[in-house]
């Protein structure tokens, strides 16, 4: 039993290695290089062998021809010749004779070069006169080209040189090559000469060359493609790195991060790895921070509104006391939850309703609306005189939110101003103080949720979000928000808005 597990314990384990094996990126690189090679090389080698044979049967035709050239040069040279070699076979051979017919002349000449000539394996020298097979130059003689052949007797009929090819269903023979020359004396066809050639062997020798042409191209491929699978390991180790890594990732420890090395595609993939980490580093780190921000500040007021629960008597007026407590806790809960709703829709693409407005009219209305925040003493400092695309209501909610912050730190006998100005493309808001000023290390993090200028004398009944609500407005209409301030002078806070139209992604 315990072996029939095991055994399959086995199976499975190798069904999963090579499933993973055959899963991997290099192994389906090398297989497409391996198929693709594969396929042109098998439609490349009926090309190969066809343009092989092509070459063999053109260099075999062009030594027939060289035969055919050889021959014409003798026959012009001997055949008329008085003191030649043919003269003196003429005359050993026809002793009684004192003239000579044409075909006894070709004979003694066809003799003579015949048996000077030394041919190549499968090349026959063959001889015809007046229609019949006079001699060849070799005795041995293929089937095919035998006297009495149907091959020899055509070629005896010609009265016009012909190079052609004789196919044959015989391996061993292949096909014959051809050069028919007519032997033409004085004007009348005597004979035929003849170059033929077997292309058996030239092409069992060009068809072996090329098997072992094939041969070693495919021990070449195969070195190849184990080159090829090593480097192909190595390039994509660093993403082999980065699987390790992304696997290894939890949310407790986000610092890990993969060496770039190099340059390249993986080098860059690495690179955007490494920010992408970066970013959702940072990300997990607000995440938990607000987390933990938003429970302090619910769990604030619920305790207060439990604890005073708890400890309520009969009397009417505590009673009354302790639910009017427990109502504006309430209402301090329910605003912080509108804020944190309000900065969730800011990443929203519908955030923004845009519509022209008038920033002078805006200004003043601004003014107006701040005078009741607080005992201050409120001025207008400037209006900005332009028209700018932008969502009024939320600019509103913008300048107010930092008129009631300023309002809230600082004191009856301070100056609190409203106004705008047009500088360049965009159009700025501001509104100062003469207060107690904020410490430089604190100006840009009270932009950031939940965050208080550390040196505040007074305490806001927010949460700390007004700033960043603020800050989520501007950046909406593709503008900014910043603070100039030293402690103990006061400070101005600036809005600063495009008065082109926010592009479409804010919208």
């Amino acid at each position: 039993m315990n072996n029939e597990r095991n055994s399959q314990k086995q199976e499975n384990y190798l069904h999963l290695n090579w499933h993973r094996f055959f899963g991997e990126a290099r192994t389906r690189i090398l297989l497409w290089y391996v198929l693709l090679m594969a396929f042109f090389l098998s439609l490349s080698i009926p090309a190969i062998r066809h343009r092989l044979f092509l070459l063999v049967d053109g260099r075999v035709n062009a030594e027939l021809v060289e035969e055919i050239i050889i021959f014409d040069e003798v026959l012009a040279a001997e055949f008329d010749s008085k003191n030649g070699d043919v003269e003196k076979q003429l005359k050993e051979k026809y002793r009684s004779l004192k003239t000579y017919s044409n075909s006894q002349k070709l004979s003694a000449l066809l003799d003579i070069h015949l048996s000077r000539q030394i041919t190549e394996d499968d090349t026959f020298l063959i001889a015809i006169i007046e229609g019949k097979f006079y001699r060849a130059s070799s005795k041995a003689l293929p089937k095919l080209l035998q006297p009495d052949s149907e091959l020899v007797k055509s070629w005896g009929k010609f009265s016009q040189s012909i190079r052609g090819e004789y196919k044959v269903s015989d391996s061993r023979v292949g096909s014959i090559l051809y050069v028919a020359k007519p032997i033409n004396i004085q004007g009348k066809t005597v004979g035929v000469f003849v170059v033929a050639h077997l292309t058996a062997g030239e092409r069992q020798e060009a068809l072996e060359a090329f098997q072992v042409m094939i041969e070693v191209i495919l021990v070449a491929m195969i070195l190849v493609a184990l080159l090829a699978w090593i480097a192909a390991g190595k390039l994509l180790a660093p993403l082999r790195v980065l699987t390790a890594t992304a696997r290894t990732i939890e949310e407790s420890d986000l610092t890990q991060r993969i060496a770039v090395e190099g340059k390249g595609e993986i080098a860059e993939l690495a690179t955007t790895f490494n920010q992408m980490m970066d970013r959702i580093e940072e990300s997990f780190a607000t995440q938990r921070n607000f987390i933990n921000d938003a429970g302090h500040e619910l769990r604030t007021p619920i305790t207060i509104i439990r604890g005073h629960l708890e400890l309520m008597g009969d009397d009417p007026q505590e009673q009354q006391e302790t639910i009017a407590l427990v109502m504006d806790e309430l209402d301090r809960m329910s605003r912080f939850v509108e804020d944190l709703v309000l900065l969730a829709k800011a990443e929203h693409p519908d955030f923004l309703q845009l519509e022209t407005v008038d920033i002078g009219t805006l200004t003043e209305e601004l003014f107006a609306k701040s005078t009741v925040l607080g005992n201050r003493n409120w001025e207008l400092d400037g209006i900005a005189l332009c028209r700018i695309v932008a969502d009024r209501q939320r600019i509103t909610q913008a300048i107010m939110n930092l008129a009631q912050n300023v309002a809230q730190h600082t004191q009856s006998e301070d100056s609190i101003a409203i106004g705008s100005v047009v500088s360049g493309s965009n159009v700025r808001f501001w509104v100062r103080d003469t207060g107690e000023g904020i410490a430089p290390i604190d100006q840009q993090r009270i932009f950031d949720r939940f965050a208080r200028a550390a040196n505040s004398r007074r305490r806001s009944e927010g949460a700390g979000l007004g700033l960043s609500i603020v800050r989520a407005i501007a950046e909406a209409h593709g503008g900014k928000v910043y603070v100039n301030s030293q402690l103990g002078t006061g400070s101005t806070f600036a809005v600063v808005l495009p008065i082109d139209e926010p592009s479409e992604s804010r919208k």
